[in-house]
């Protein structure tokens, strides 16, 4: 049994000597995990780098076991940013979050157009704030949604307006991006609150709970920021 999809590299480990195991989000089949014959060669290794979009052909015997991928490259993503560390950081930060909390052989095109979304985001001015957005936007496709403009209160200290939650008696500043989203050259400290809050939610709401240990490389973009 097979079927032909086009997806994108989400992770690689090696199974052999020549040989990957590969988790692929495709357009038709969701994330789909099945081993790449051959993936050292010179042909086939320049396809493997995480996040590159790619035409697949995966072949299987029985449900349930897994089968195997013959893959071509349709565009090479993720070189176009190898001489840019904080982009490569959001490509692997992204390409984690879709491993680890998405669902195996689980169709759904809303999560598949979000990562070719990713993208293009990384190619406008203000990425790393619309990078912030779309992290919100893939936990609320997941189930997790965070509307913080439902649960944000509001205050003015030196003729400034702030937000914030408030939780066991301790306030909470949310950057104001976050909730007016008019914001056009965010400052770099206010990006990093706004990364660290979406993170402390993700942990504290989706991670503990599901004994998943906080990925390193989103922990490496969000450094990136200090």
């Amino acid at each position: 049994m097979n079927w032909i999809d086009l997806g994108f590299l989400v992770s690689k480990n090696k199974y052999n000597e020549n040989s990957l195991i590969a988790e692929i989000y495709t357009e038709n089949h969701g994330k789909c995990t099945g081993i790449v014959f051959g993936a050292t060669s010179k042909k086939i290794k320049n396809y493997l780098e995480i996040g590159n979009k790619i035409h697949v052909n995966y072949n299987y015997k029985n449900t349930g076991k897994i089968g195997f991928f013959k893959i071509e490259i349709l565009k090479a993503t993720t070189p176009m940013y190898f001489d840019n560390r904080k982009k490569l950081l959001a490509i692997s930060s992204a390409m984690n979050l879709i491993k680890l909390l998405t669902v195996e052989n689980q169709e759904n095109i809303q999560l598949y157009n979000l990562i070719n979304d990713f993208f293009f985001i990384l190619n406008e001015k203000d990425w790393v704030k619309k990078y912030i957005f779309w992290e919100l936007e893939f936990l609320k496709i997941i189930g997790y949604e965070l509307d913080l403009k439902k649960i944000v209160s509001k205050e003015i200290h030196n003729d400034i307006l702030r937000y914030y939650v408030k939780s066991n008696n301790e306030k909470k500043f949310v950057p104001n991006f976050l909730i007016e989203n008019n914001e056009i050259n965010v400052e770099k400290h206010n990006l990093f609150k706004g990364l660290k809050l979406v993170g402390d939610y993700l942990e504290k709401s989706i991670l503990k709970p599901n004994n998943i240990s906080y990925p390193n490389s989103r922990l490496d973009f969000l450094n990136n920021f200090r």
